[in-house]
């Protein structure tokens, strides 16, 4: 196995005949960085490295590895996406060929070579890949910093919201831990309720933004030391509304599934698995299952924090508190999770 570096973009030779490697690194010489590898198991050290590899020109029969296994090596760890691989062949088997083209090769190249045809082929597919793979960092790019700007705009309407609450800062951010710890729960323990991890994530960022429509309710009914009256109520339940018209002002600088996230809990973490919540008296599965989770975290937190018109209740008899159903109807099988994980919870 021959290894050099250099600031060329390198190309690697993977064939068991050595005069095969040193006509085609005899062609490409004046151009690119040669690596060899006389085996797959060699040319997959290689591809596994560090080192970046701009194209592989791979043999389909070779001993220990041969072509067709590097390919389903290089698709198991992704490389197949970023690295064009062109087979080399003498024969003519139809049914090796279909399998590597259908494991990713980008194209053929037949013995005897024929160098000016070939360098043209294989600059071109390599320029083709350079220009793809840097664009696909540019865009990695902007999404990571409009996540970063989604994330700076949930912290700071989260932060108002806190402020105007009277609140530390500390309670949404209680909110997304708990939402988080129960959402996977909630996605392991119940097939029907299954969410990948991405989405959890998005489903506890968005939590923070429950209470927005806060905003809208004024100080004397939201910081008010004793019991609301009726009419005070009716005005303090507007908030899940309110929230989401301050929500469908900001929807196009918002990635589009913290939106839709956000705008449900917003309007549903009041509503009760009985249909006696508001604002919709929406009821069972008519609520969306992440909204069913903030409404149960908003509810252990609400218990457990100190407010101008309570003290707080111990963990112990917050749990009880709800699962005796206290604190209205929440589904079963979250209550059930609920106490599962109360332990993590009090921690």
């Amino acid at each position: 196995m021959k290894v050099q570096m250099n600031k060329k973009k390198t190309i690697l030779i993977v064939d068991d005949v050595e005069i095969n490697r040193t006509i085609l690194a005899e062609i490409f010489k004046d151009e690119y960085e040669i690596m060899e590898a006389c085996n797959g198991v060699q040319a997959m050290e290689i591809i596994n490295s560090k080192l970046e590899i701009s194209a592989v020109l791979l043999d389909l029969l070779m001993p220990e590895m041969d072509g067709l296994q590097v390919l389903e090596e290089m698709n198991r760890s992704k490389k197949i996406n970023r690295i064009p691989v062109f087979l080399i062949t003498a024969a003519d088997s139809e049914k090796k060929l279909t399998e590597g083209y259908n494991l990713g090769a980008i194209d053929v190249i037949r013995k005897p070579f024929m160098p000016h045809f070939l360098k043209c082929r294989i600059s071109n597919v390599v320029e083709l890949y350079t220009h793809r793979n840097q664009l696909e960092i540019i865009v990695k790019e902007q999404v990571e910093r409009l996540d970063r700007l989604n994330q700076s705009m949930i912290e700071t309407l989260a932060a108002v919201i806190e402020f105007r609450d009277g609140e530390s800062g500390e309670h949404v951010k209680r909110i997304s831990g708990l939402t988080n710890i129960l959402m996977k729960e909630v996605s392991d323990t119940y097939p029907e309720y299954h969410l990948p991890e991405s989405e959890i994530d998005k489903i506890s960022r968005s939590s923070t933004l429950h209470d927005v429509g806060k905003i809208s309710i004024p100080d004397s009914i939201l910081n008010k030391p004793g019991r609301l009256t009726k009419e005070e109520f009716e005005i303090m339940k507007q908030h899940t509304t309110k929230g989401c018209e301050i929500l469908q002002t900001i929807p196009d600088i918002m990635d589009e599934g913290i939106y839709k996230y956000s705008y449900d809990i917003c309007r549903h973490h009041h509503e009760r698995w009985d249909g006696k919540g508001y604002p919709d008296g929406l009821s069972g599965n008519e609520i969306s299952i992440w909204a069913q989770v903030v409404s149960v975290a908003d509810v252990y937190d609400a218990l457990t924090s100190e407010r101008c018109y309570k003290k707080a209740f111990s963990h112990d008899t917050a749990v009880q508190m709800i699962v005796d159903g206290e604190c209205g109807a929440f589904n079963p099988k979250i209550l059930e999770v609920f106490t599962a994980v109360a332990d993590r919870i009090k921690k």
